[in-house]
């Protein structure tokens, strides 16, 4: 007998037993041997003794009682599934069942068909699923496809995005290997398209706003500003480094407590916090930030972090010039560690004193830069199916979900957004420069920076994309698809450090359109 053949076995406990052996004689027909026993105590004793697929078990049985057999076959095995079965239709054993975890629900008279439906409900469903899954994804990266053909206009390229973003959390639910490296394909291939479409179309959105997308220094003018004019106490929160598969992977826990508006947008380039966040906070593009702040721009430096010390400045000066009479006082807060987290959830209440609370959270960005370097995060996100699970866990168990729960129960506005992306980098290009470069692996700036052009995107005027310069000859060079940069000294020894690693700073859909969603609590 093969695998495919092997009977799936059914313990089934009814005092009243010998009555349903044509029931019995029906399921053996279809696959299913039951074995037979007519009190709780004997059950409890077969499912020590005996691995069984699924247990039917009568509430009303002389002697031991369904509730209490239910209660102790759950603690010898709690994987295994039970149907109860009962006369008694009162809801509130409906509900004792239902908290000593059954697994479906059946009402006496039953029928042979509706056992064996229960049956296959219980242990074939998930086999059926992934059956019509695979069908079902099938047609639709047809229709993908047929999207990534058609894409000429910004909207296209975030409709497919959002589409291949949830089509990554399904995928996630079945683990199919063809099905997975079939999608990984397709998002290959609509990366080298956006990479083009961005080659194409970014300066242009700099400059005419006509007819470009929202972008980083649109998301507070168009999400926040308006709110508080409408005298609505806002919690602004940037998640940092958060992907639109990411969000979608948590949103669902937060559309149980809020209302969701859901927007997107796409973030400026390059793709890393010194830019894209700073262009939220401040509503301007990085050149004209570094004109206020000069003395943290003039020179090519590895310590970007301090490029974003006076993001609350920024986001003041910025309200002030989208309404001079909003005269508010607003709250900043950059939670870096467990600590300030745990602090801000307990003092949220307090903080809504103020109209306006900004809250930046670097989880998961330092999750990103921490899995270069530690093998054990390696080991526990190796690709982006496992990053999303380690993100959605975070956040289950986080201070940020805490202090969202005590928000749910008020009026305030909530506006969470991102401030770029990250990528799976899994293929090296050289990049050629001067000692004076600067060390992302997604993209560089410095003097006569070149690389191969079908695997990156050179920016020769920094201010045609409304970036600053670090003295004259400055270009700025950007990763398309899943490269990184390497210089051609000590080639092998960085690629094997570095491939397959999460980065930003490039041009990808992962790194480049984002999320931005309004919250109010139900």
């Amino acid at each position: 007998m093969n695998a495919s053949e092997v009977k799936k076995q059914v313990l089934w406990a009814d005092d009243e037993i010998d009555l349903l052996r044509p029931h019995a004689m029906f399921l053996g027909e279809r696959g299913y041997e039951v074995t037979p026993v007519t009190n709780g105590d004997d059950a409890i004793d077969m499912v020590q003794k005996h691995s069984f697929d699924i247990v039917l078990l009568d509430e009303m049985m002389a002697g031991r009682d369904g509730l209490s057999t239910l209660a102790a076959i759950k603690d010898i095995n709690p994987n295994i599934p039970v149907i109860m079965i009962t006369k008694n239709e009162e809801e509130r054993l409906m509900e004792d069942a239902i908290g000593q975890r059954i697994d479906d629900y059946l009402t006496k008279p039953v029928n042979p068909s509706q056992i064996l439906m229960a049956c296959k409900k219980q242990l074939d469903a998930r086999q059926i699923q992934k059956d019509r899954m695979g069908v079902g994804y099938t047609s639709a990266s047809n229709r993908m496809r047929d999207m990534l053909s058609d894409a000429n206009h910004w909207q296209d390229w975030i409709d497919l995005h959002v589409r291949l973003s949830e089509w990554d959390l399904e995928l996630d639910k079945y683990q199919d290997a063809g099905l997975r490296a079939m999608h990984d394909d397709l998002r290959r291939n609509c990366n080298l398209g956006f990479g083009k479409y961005i080659e194409a179309n970014y300066g242009q959105w700099i400059h005419d706003e006509e007819d470009s997308p929202m972008l980083s220094v649109d998301i507070v003018s168009e999400f926040v500003a308006p709110r508080l004019q409408d005298g609505e106490q806002v919690f602004f929160i940037v998640i940092d480094c958060m992907r639109l598969d990411h969000w979608f992977a948590i949103s669902n826990a937060l559309s149980e407590i809020f209302d969701i508006e859901q927007n997107y947008y796409y973030s400026i380039l390059p793709t890393a916090t010194p830019y894209s966040r700073n262009a939220i906070f401040s509503g301007l593009f990085p050149i004209d930030v570094a004109k206020l702040y000069p003395e943290e721009w003039q020179v090519a430096r590895d310590d970007d972090m301090s490029r974003n010390r006076h993001e609350h400045q920024l986001l003041d000066r910025q309200l002030q010039e989208i309404d001079p009479t909003l005269n508010i006082e607003t709250r900043y807060v950059k939670v870096l560690d467990i600590a300030e987290g745990n602090r801000m959830a307990k003092k949220v209440h307090s903080y809504r004193s103020f109209p306006l609370m900004s809250v930046v959270y670097n989880f998961l960005d330092f999750l990103t830069h921490g899995r270069s370097e530690s093998e054990l995060l390696q080991e526990m996100a190796p690709n982006d199916s496992a990053y999303r699970s380690l993100t959605k866990s975070w956040f289950m168990h986080s201070s940020l979900f805490e202090m969202l729960r005590r928000l749910a129960e008020t009026d305030t506005t909530v506006v969470i957004t991102t401030d770029h992306g990250c990528i799976l980098s899994k293929r090296a290009t050289l990049a050629h420069g001067n000692r004076n470069t600067s060390s992302g692996l997604r993209f560089k700036y410095g003097k006569s920076l070149r690389s191969d052009e079908r695997q990156s995107h050179l920016v020769p005027k920094p201010e045609d994309y409304g970036l600053p310069s670090v003295g004259q000859g400055t270009n700025y060079i950007l990763c398309k698809d899943d490269y990184f940069f390497v210089y051609p000294t000590n080639f092998n020894e960085y690629q094997a450090k570095y491939a397959n690693s999460f980065q930003h700073g490039g041009i990808s859909l992962e790194e480049c359109v984002l999320p931005v969603a309004v919250l109010k609590g139900k």
